[in-house]
């Protein structure tokens, strides 16, 4: 964990409400994808979470959807503008249990953290496949990047306006080894249907490096804090 201040480098839309923010400053703290950064904004008394889109020397991408006053503010934010971020938050995944083949499923903004995943995945050997599932064709973004990768890429929407029709768990193969992040409602879907995988949780958080215990969840191993031991857990440990 490193507070320092970062410079933003680009903040533009992507998607229907969706943004995209790059930001130059130390990264050293990130050392795993699917960890996140607390961010102040202008104004805030509370800093804002975010998770890691993806990450390098130097530098940290993020992507965030405008759904209230503070988000909406971030959008209008310049590029050399500045900001104080706490990096290096939250326990990410472990690249070493993931097997070679694995499906990455992410919903609506979940969909983020799972693109810095894939590419460490590829660069360890490993053949990861990608649902991404969006309500509309509006929203959809990461789409070209993940194709780029030259893996196979899945694209649902539940209206059928953009890729396949339906849920993003309605092309997850039951039985395998799924890595998530999105909706509660979907990961408890793909809980059931999956062998075994990695679960990474959202929640409303205070402090963001559990001091205040705001975002505590019951596990097979007791409480444990999602900003702290997690954001992400192994399927054995959660209590679905």
């Amino acid at each position: 964990m490193k507070e320092s201040i970062y410079k933003i480098t680009e903040n533009c839309q992507i998607a229907d409400k969706t943004f995209g923010m790059e930001l130059s400053g130390d990264s050293a703290a990130v050392s795993r994808p699917g960890q996140f950064i607390n961010i102040l904004l202008p104004g805030s008394f509370l800093r804002r979470p975010f998770s890691v889109c993806d990450y390098g020397e130097g530098w940290i991408r993020i992507i965030y959807k405008i759904v209230g006053k503070g988000t909406e503010k971030m959008s209008h934010l310049q590029k050399g503008d500045e900001l104080s971020v706490i990096s290096g938050l939250g326990n990410g995944f472990d690249l070493s249990r993931i097997p070679e083949s694995c499906a990455l499923i992410g919903g609506g903004a979940g969909v983020a953290p799972l693109y810095g995943l894939c590419k460490r995945l590829l660069l360890e050997g490993k053949k990861p496949a990608a649902v991404l599932g969006f309500n509309n064709a509006g929203e959809v973004f990461l789409e070209k990047e993940f194709r780029n990768l030259n893996i196979p890429v899945t694209v649902a929407t539940v209206d059928g306006s953009f890729g396949q029709k339906g849920f993003a768990t309605d092309f997850f193969e039951e039985g395998g080894y799924a890595v998530c992040c999105g909706p509660e409602a979907m990961m408890r879907v793909l809980y059931k249907k999956s062998g075994d995988g990695m679960f990474s949780l959202e929640a409303r958080m205070g402090c963001g490096f559990g001091a205040c215990m705001g975002c505590s969840l019951e596990t097979r191993q007791g409480f444990r804090r999602i900003c702290k031991e997690g954001p992400v857990f192994q399927k054995e440990d959660l209590l679905w």
